[in-house]
């Protein structure tokens, strides 16, 4: 098996294991008659886990240089913590089960991407066609288990993620990697951090998350709501992975032909289009149809161009830090404030007010972006 394989194996269970979460979890939790606030609260705990964990495995990575040993560590434990959830029917009960799994798993992935792009090392552009083998994996959970779900319990779902935490912890064996010094003689992380257009590109990486927070949180119950059926849910949901797919492939000609800057804008427009379509229209099966092909930049063409600007700020020695930083205030902060938030507008205001407020917060994104983020000012010399 080659590196190229081992490496999109692990994206692929990886992603499985979210295209079994995100899409039905909420229903699962829907089962125990849990109201839309306590959903958002318990779906936020898996957001917020990732504000202090990438963190402090980041550092410990950039500074031990055993990234692919927390790597396997993160994968095991998130096993081992996961198993507590068969004897937990109370909210608070599945919140600590959901707290200890994620603190595990969401060490994984940011390390996991330095790794890549250390094997790729001259080639990072070839990123994405490895990264999409995680939107394949994601394609065939969503699709298979949203089937499965239609003839078996959802009290089923749990049995279905351990098997796949297992597969990522047996892919994680088959990678290779060597211990990677701490160097010096580069300026610190903080100092990389501090630039404005740094901070401005987190601030957006928190935005475009917390635009998420209703679609992550409540997508599949408001289908559900409108006599969706599981298959149809799971149907939309692999629609706009199939978009992230394709638009992976192609994805090295877009950085070339438009450029990071150019590219993130014309994604932050669509993105704020998708989450309007979602709230007014959601009973238009088409329209829906459309609506998720937009996945592949709302979520597919802004990941790839964040991965490549924290590559870009940051010097080789805080590739960790910078991708731990990536997700947790991304996926972690500003997740967890969008699935926090999305559980009381939900409850409160509706769905169409709430994936308004997604819309509103692309376009502030869309703003600072516009103002601000011009890599070609801003980058790490000292590699």
């Amino acid at each position: 098996m080659n590196t190229y394989s081992r490496l999109s194996g692990f994206y692929f269970f990886y992603f499985s294991l979210l295209g079994a979460l995100v899409p039905y979890w909420s229903l699962y939790l829907q089962s125990f008659d849990f109201d839309a606030q306590t959903i958002g609260g318990l779906m936020a705990i898996l957001m917020a886990s990732r504000i202090v964990a990438p963190n402090l495995w980041g550092w410990l990575a950039d500074h031990s240089g055993q990234r692919l040993r927390i790597v396997r560590y993160g994968a095991f434990f998130t096993c081992l913590m996961f198993m507590l959830i068969f004897w937990q029917e109370s909210a608070l009960g599945i919140a600590m089960v959901m707290a200890g799994f994620s603190f595990f798993w969401n060490a994984v992935l940011p390390q996991f991407e330095v790794l890549t792009l250390t094997h790729l090392k001259g080639r990072e552009e070839l990123y994405s066609r490895i990264r999409l083998w995680g939107s394949v994996g994601f394609i065939v959970a969503v699709m298979g288990i949203g089937g499965l779900l239609d003839w078996l319990s959802i009290r089923m779902l749990p049995w279905i993620m351990l098997g796949l935490m297992v597969m990522i912890w047996l892919s994680s064996l088959c990678v290779s990697g060597e211990k990677q010094p701490h160097q010096v003689g580069e300026s610190g992380f903080l100092q990389q951090l501090l630039r404005p257009q740094v901070l401005v590109f987190f601030v957006i990486c928190l935005l475009v998350q917390f635009s998420h927070g209703p679609y992550y949180t409540f997508y599949s119950v408001l289908l559900d709501s409108l006599g969706y059926s599981r298959t149809e849910i799971g149907m939309l949901w692999s629609v706009g992975v199939i978009a992230e797919v394709i638009i992976f492939i192609v994805m090295p000609k877009l950085i070339g032909g438009l450029g990071l800057r150019t590219l993130m804008i014309i994604s932050l427009l669509l993105s704020g289009l998708r989450w309007l379509l979602i709230g007014l229209i959601p009973e238009n099966l088409p329209l829906m149809l459309f609506a998720q092909t937009l996945h592949a930049v709302s979520f597919g063409a802004l990941h790839v161009v964040g991965i490549a600007l924290v590559h870009h700020y940051f010097s080789p020695s805080n590739h960790g830090q910078g991708q731990a930083m990536f997700s947790s205030l991304g996926f972690g902060a500003g997740g967890a404030l969008g699935a926090l938030c999305s559980g009381f507008m939900w409850q409160t205001l509706g769905a169409a007010a709430t994936f308004g407020v997604a819309a509103v917060a692309i376009l502030v994104a869309l703003f600072f972006a516009v103002v601000w983020i011009k890599p070609e000012n801003c980058a790490v010399t000292n590699r």
